[in-house]
């Protein structure tokens, strides 16, 4: 039983700690490797032009990265 409680406590920590680095980056989790970026592909359609949905998230994630940008005190 001690095993499981010392296991739960860990297991609770790290995720504590990934909380509170989420909440001071505000980025999301990412893998070590960069995943398509690092191939040089920009997205994961093979289309040229994205379909209106795509195109509306691109704007609202440029627009946040935009308004991340001006409001960075550092």
């Amino acid at each position: 039983m001690g095993t499981f409680i010392a296991a739960f406590v860990v297991l609770l920590l790290f995720f504590l700690l990934m909380s509170i680095g989420y909440i001071v980056k505000r980025t999301a989790v990412a893998g070590s490797c960069g995943g398509l970026g690092t191939l040089g592909i920009d997205k994961a359609c093979d289309c040229d032009d994205p379909c209106e949905s795509r195109k509306t998230k691109i704007l609202a994630e440029e627009a946040r990265h935009e308004r991340l940008s001006k409001q960075r005190i550092l």
